[in-house]
């Protein structure tokens, strides 16, 4: 019935009516783990529930701690970082799993490079990560945390922001690890950076293959697309697609029609 599924694969059926994981794939057959579509609809993390059956999955996914590794992709405006920084604030705040989260993504122009000029790290990788502190402003207005200042939560969750070239040698313990538009990244800097990871550690990996700023990679070339087939089958990894963009219905006609 699904010849090409694979483990932790999420399903739907066409009414989305129901939601469930492979959870055993045999010679035969496969497992299939009945979520609950209702169930999986009514979660939430910081405040943020999701809008459609494919961010129910995606955040089902990024609150389970078996998963080591969890691939989110999909258009511009479908959630992605939104998503994964309520699941990250929630398990390192609310929860208390993991101890920090670590925010990073490429930076073309600064790819061998953060400079010379003054300033720290943080502070030279703040203009690329626009994306995070714009959606930290959305996560500290919800209703459930009214009072939360974006300071409170970056020092409350410990956030740090990270340059790619600044993880080769580190060994990163007890955090959660978002790595934002990865669609722009090589094979082979998304195999340091996975590599990097220690125990009791979570990547987040996010990236719209319909937006590759590099030079050097395509659609089939990016490390977005060689990790989602080299850990298809990895127990402890699963890949989802955001389908639709719930931004706007500007976003939603750009996406579509640009």
């Amino acid at each position: 019935l699904l010849p090409n599924a694979y483990i932790n694969e999420y399903l739907t059926d066409e009414h989305e009516t129901f939601a469930g994981r492979v959870v055993a794939i045999m010679d035969q057959q496969i497992k299939v783990l009945d979520l609950g579509f209702e169930r999986m609809m009514h979660r939430h993390a910081w405040g943020i529930h999701p809008k459609n059956i494919y961010q129910a999955m995606a955040l089902n996914a990024l609150l389970d701690p078996d998963m080591d590794l969890v691939i989110l992709t999909g258009p511009a405006g479908c959630g992605k970082t939104l998503l994964a920084l309520a699941a990250a604030l929630e398990l390192v705040i609310e929860r208390g799993m993991y101890e920090k989260v670590i925010v990073t993504r490429n930076t073309p122009e600064i790819a061998e490079s953060i400079g010379f000029l003054p300033g720290t790290e943080e502070e030279k990788m703040a203009p690329w990560l626009a994306a995070i502190t714009d959606s930290l402003e959305v996560l500290h207005k919800t209703d459930e945390h009214p009072h939360a200042s974006v300071n409170y939560i970056m020092d409350k969750a410990n956030i740090q922001f990270k340059s790619v070239n600044f993880m080769r040698g580190r060994s990163i313990q007890n955090a959660i690890v978002i790595l934002d538009e990865c669609q722009n990244l090589s094979a082979a800097q998304l195999k340091t950076i996975i590599t990097r990871c220690g125990e009791g550690t979570k990547l987040i990996c996010s990236g719209n293959l319909s937006q590759i700023d590099s030079n050097y990679l395509t659609a089939v070339t990016s490390g977005l697309t060689y990790i989602v087939e080299r850990f298809k089958n990895f127990e402890g990894s699963t890949t989802i697609n955001l389908n639709g963009v719930v931004r706007s219905r500007l976003a939603s006609f750009a996406e579509a029609n640009l």
